[in-house]
């Protein structure tokens, strides 16, 4: 395991990310994808492209030669058993949202990512379809596109409930077992009427990409996202571009406030003056069952 004998340069880090998801954009932007060539990893609905892995290998290759002393952990390189360390860690989704791709679906980003101490300390998501960039740096704040302060509203309105949340969602690939009935019996109470028992909030978003769905948190324009399933590369950074927007991250089962990058299991809540606790404790209230990603 690598040792830290000197705090990194984050903004060093958080410039090179900048310029390796631009490139990672040119690349995205000049695929040509398609749903009869793609290739699927466990199932018809967890897929994988050239693309996926050429940004991969080409975020790698570039980061290697620079911090060469530094982890890496990345979807397409990932092996069974690879944990994420205390050590200084990039952390890398080439494509998030790929079958928004492969379908042509504008909702798709490289997230790259840094740790230290398991904790994400720069994040870098960049959408090369809508041109949207959301990065932070810890202690530093939250932008879109490099100049606007997240969250997008310099005062956000109080959360006031989840009968007035936009709540973001994602039905993942995996598709039977416990995991699967806690998701979508979680989803009918959420978004089900008050006379059969359910939360009746605004409305549900299922947008594709986890890594996206954060940034949605952190710029206030969705109101929580709950999620069990994804990866560490799907959340570590927007995990602290939610946080350097005064959103907070707690786990998607109830009752457990300090959720770890690589626990599988997540709740984000935007900022507001007032309600996150009270909103969050009522979604918990609606889990129906508990997500285990412990096997």
């Amino acid at each position: 395991m690598t040792v830290v004998t000197h705090e990194p340069n984050l903004q060093e880090i958080h410039d090179f990310l900048v310029e390796l998801a631009k490139k990672a954009g040119e690349m995205a932007l000049a695929a040509n994808p398609s749903t009869l060539t793609t290739d699927s990893k466990k199932n018809s609905s967890d897929l994988v492209t050239e693309t996926d892995q050429a940004i991969e290998k080409m975020v790698y290759t570039a980061l290697k030669a620079k911090y060469v002393n530094y982890e890496f952990l990345g979807e397409e390189t990932y092996q069974p058993g690879m944990k994420l360390t205390d050590a200084p860690t990039f952390i890398c989704d080439p494509i998030d949202g790929t079958i928004n791709f492969v379908h042509g679906f504008p909702n798709v980003c490289i997230s790259l990512g840094f740790t230290l101490r398991k904790k994400p300390v720069v994040g870098v998501i960049y959408n090369p379809f809508q041109h949207r960039m959301f990065t932070a740096i810890r202690g530093r704040g939250a932008y879109l596109n490099l100049t606007t302060r997240l969250p997008l509203k310099a005062f956000p309105e109080p959360l006031m409930g989840l009968t007035s949340a936009l709540v973001a969602v994602e039905w993942g690939s995996d598709r039977s077992g416990r995991n699967w009935d806690t998701k979508y019996k979680t989803f009918r109470r959420l978004a089900g009427s008050a006379e059969d028992g359910g939360a009746m909030v605004h409305s549900l978003r299922c947008m594709g990409s986890a890594a996206l769905n954060f940034c949605a948190v952190a710029a206030g324009y969705v109101d929580a996202y709950w999620e069990g399933g994804c990866w560490a590369w799907d959340v570590a950074a927007g995990w602290i571009i939610l946080e350097e927007a005064g959103g907070i991250v707690v786990d998607a089962n109830p009752g457990n406030w300090e959720p770890t990058v690589d626990g599988r299991k997540y709740l984000a809540i935007r900022a507001a003056p007032s309600g996150q606790k009270e909103i969050i404790e009522e979604l918990w209230s609606n889990v129906v069952g508990t997500y285990d990603y412990t096997s």
